[in-house]
This record gives C-alpha cells, sequence and structure tokens, in this order.
C-alpha cells in the first residue's frame, strides 16, 4: 500500500511498542515519518527497520514533559520533510495502584507526558496541519470509557483526552483537520510481559496458561498485537479514513462493554 505517499507523520512514543508498530505501519504506506522519544538508541534502531525497506524516517531524542519539546518536534519534522500532515500522540505511560496509594508525583506524573505532551505536540502542530488539511490522532485506552480501582490515574488521563478529541474535533471541521482517538484494550507491550509475569510466579504456571488465564479472566476475544493497533490508525488517517471525525474508536477484544 502506497496511499500516504507524500504525506509527513509525526509519531511521538515511537521507540517501542505501540508507537514503534504505528511508525513502522506509517513509513509502509509510504509516509515519512518522524519518530521521537527519550531514548535515542531505540529510536535509531526503528530507524533502522523502516529505512532497510527502503522507508523514510527520521528521529529526534527528546522529553515531551518539558515544554519546548513540542516545538521542537514539530519544528524537526517540517525542517527534515518540508511539511507536516499527520500527528499521532502515542506517547505516556501512567501510573497504576490503588487511589489511596498514588502521590501528588504519581498523578502529576501521569498527566505531564500523556496529556499535556499531548496537548502541547497538537497545538504546535495546529498550523501546519490547518494548511495541509492533515490529521490528529490520540492513542488514549480503554480505561477511559471503563476505569478501575487499579487504574484511577490512567483511566481519568485517558478519559481526559477522549473529551479532548470531542472539543478539537469542532474546531477541526472549522479548520480542515480530522481528529479522532483510539482507545487499545491489552496489547503486548513491556508493560503485560510484567504483568503476565507475575501471573506466572503466583500461579506456578508456564508463559501460554497464563495468557490463556488472563484472557479468560478479562472477558476478551485475546490479547492484541501492537500492529493490530498500527492498521486501524493506518486507516483512520489514510484517504478511506477521512468520513471519521470527533470519533472514540475502541479496538480492545470487547473489553469495553458500556454503550
Amino acid at each position: 500500500m502506497a496511499n500516504l505517499e507524500g504525506k509527513t507523520a509525526i509519531v511521538t512514543g515511537s521507540s517501542r511498542g505501540i508507537g514503534r508498530a504505528i511508525a513502522i505501519r506509517l513509513a509502509k504506506d509510504g509516509a515519512r515519518v518522524v519518530l521521537c522519544a527519550r531514548t535515542s538508541t531505540t529510536l535509531d534502531e526503528v530507524v533502522q527497520a523502516i529505512t532497510a525497506t527502503s522507508g523514510k524516517a527520521a528521529a529526534i531524542a527528546l522529553d515531551l514533559r518539558e515544554s519546548e519539546s513540542a516545538s521542537r518536534v514539530v519544528d524537526f519534522a517540517v525542517k527534515t520533510f518540508g511539511s507536516l500532515d499527520i500527528l499521532v500522540n502515542n506517547a505516556g505511560a501512567t501510573r497504576r495502584g490503588a487511589f489511596v496509594q498514588l502521590t501528588d508525583e504519581d498523578w502529576a506524573e501521569s498527566f505531564a507526558l500523556k496529556f499535556f505532551g499531548a496537548v502541547r505536540v497538537t497545538r504546535a502542530a495546529w498550523p501546519h496541519l490547518q494548511q495541509r488539511a492533515g490529521s490528529v490522532l490520540f492513542i488514549s485506552g480503554a480505561g477511559g470509557r471503563t476505569p478501575g480501582a487499579e487504574f484511577p490515574a490512567g483511566g481519568s488521563v485517558n478519559a481526559g483526552l477522549l473529551s479532548l478529541t470531542k472539543a478539537l474535533a469542532e474546531t477541526g471541521i472549522r479548520d480542515r483537520v480530522q481528529v479522532n482517538a483510539v482507545n487499545p484494550g491489552t496489547v503486548r507491550t513491556d508493560r503485560l510481559k510484567i504483568r503476565l509475569e507475575t501471573i506466572m510466579k503466583e500461579q506456578g504456571i508456564d508463559l501460554a496458561a497464563a495468557q490463556r488465564r488472563f484472557v479468560e479472566g478479562s472477558g476478551v476475544t485475546r490479547i492484541g498485537e501492537p500492529e493490530d493497533i498500527a492498521a486501524l490508525v493506518a486507516f483512520v488517517v489514510g484517504p478511506e479514513g477521512r468520513f471519521l471525525h470527533g470519533s472514540l474508536i475502541d479496538m480492545d477484544g470487547g473489553a469495553t462493554k458500556t454503550v
């Protein structure tokens, strides 16, 4: 596929996991991809993986918790590839834990990167996206719709991103900028690996059994793969997904039961 030929995309938090898969997929579909995360070594590995298959990519290492980083990554993308068409806000992990155990620092850290980082990058990118009738996509999470006792901070951050999506979508109609959000459920990332290892240790079972019990206990079809989310993202920001606007799209194997 080459339906993103001539487009430039920024993917935040793209050194691993879902962000890495999104960057690779967008490049496969023809986009010139700018990756950003805090670790330059892992970013370089993703760039090499993309360029090895004739894709176009560049990376900049920065911390989106720092306010000036938003304009830096946008300026880097425009300077490197001449334009900006797509912004995928993927960066940010949030703190898990019971409400009474989470400190002020835990709450501040949870919002600093995933929410405020996305706000700043989107604000910096908006004029460029407006010029190109571009797209903004927030990678939020199923916990924004169905929060739980062990996920009060993350659920609050994700819910905030969903509300922001709806608010920006209205502005996007005026400015010709597509705005949507994707809510991944449980996806095979480093964080899931830790949870599965805990199940293995506590129950004395192997990885395959731990995965089966996790899926059964979660009431979902299966554990998702980063590439599942990447394929959906590529569709949404591609020409065939342009009628999607202000949409909060669940991709969670059936985890979200609410209407």
